[in-house]
């Protein structure tokens, strides 16, 4: 059973911790993650990029498969499936596919396209009991092609956003995706606030949130946002991994290539990432 956001984020906005929202990029993934916040009883939110979506084959075969790994794996904490830095096609495939949340990031277009686009977006989520992200200020980095600087949000055009009845809202405060440059000069925390204080208490979200110094990630939750993205770390953990396995030659000896052996050093470093990260927010035992 997937749930929307709505409601575990507006606990951890109230009990000032974070709901992790990790990504997923196929079956190991999926299990790893669930299978983490099943043991730290955490809410989880499984974000899914357009890319990842794609390579999945499709919204479709991603919602069946972690449907049927709830409920084969017996997870009890709180889960909602989300589309994470959608298009508005995108969105809409996942409203059908049987998502429960979506991302409309309409950061890259004017503010008036943004703004009745999320409207219609919302409209449609609301009907159906789905909850709705919206972005204002693109983040840095890379991903699925977009390419942000780091902009910080106009905390005006944040408000014009969080007024449409969006569930939460992704303000840019200098974070980025991918690997953080050694001479990143940090989250904007004054940005941070002036967006809060036009936004009124609308749960906020830190994109980019792999390789942000833990004590900027706590200050930040501290300050309103109440969903944390992690991607790039789990990436990494399960690369490291993989890459260890293979250099010591342990696919060659007896059937140490196969894919059930090869990939489980990287599940496994990836349920350690998972639940560092979780400690960190402070989500665990919340579910």
């Amino acid at each position: 059973m997937l749930v929307s956001a709505e409601e575990m984020l507006i606990k951890a906005r109230d009990g000032h911790y974070g709901v992790p929202q990790f990504n997923i990029n196929n079956l190991e993934w999926t299990k790893a993650i669930l299978n983490a916040c099943e043991e730290m009883k955490s809410p989880v939110i499984l974000g899914v990029s357009m890319g990842a979506g794609k390579y999945m084959t499709g919204f479709k075969t991603v919602s069946a498969m972690v449907k049927a790994m709830v409920d084969s794996l017996g997870i009890t904490v709180p889960v909602c499936l989300h589309l994470d830095h959608g298009t508005y096609d995108g969105a809409k495939a996942c409203i059908e596919a049987g998502f429960s949340s979506i991302m409309f990031d309409g950061s890259s277009l004017p503010i008036d396209e943004n703004i009745a686009k999320t409207t219609e977006l919302v409209s449609i989520a609301k009907e159906k009991g789905i909850s709705v992200e919206a972005e204002v200020g693109a983040i840095g980095g890379e991903e699925d092609g977009v390419v942000g600087m780091g902009e910080c949000a106009d905390p005006e055009q944040c408000a014009k956003i969080a007024s449409l009845g969006v569930t939460m809202l992704a303000a840019g405060i200098g974070n980025i995706h991918g690997v953080y440059p050694a001479n990143w000069p940090g989250l904007r925390f004054d940005v941070l606030e002036a967006v809060r204080a036009k936004t009124g208490n609308i749960p906020l979200v830190l994109h980019g949130g792999s390789g942000i110094p833990d004590d900027q990630v706590r200050k930040a939750i501290s300050m309103g946002v109440a969903k944390v993205n992690v991607n790039t770390e789990l990436q990494l953990s399960f690369a490291k991994a993989t890459r260890e396995y293979i250099e010591a030659g342990k696919d060659k000896i007896g059937k140490g290539y196969d894919p059930r052996k090869l990939l489980l050093p990287g599940y496994n470093a990836m349920i350690e990432t998972c639940k560092d990260r979780i400690r960190c927010f402070g989500s665990d035992g919340k579910a």
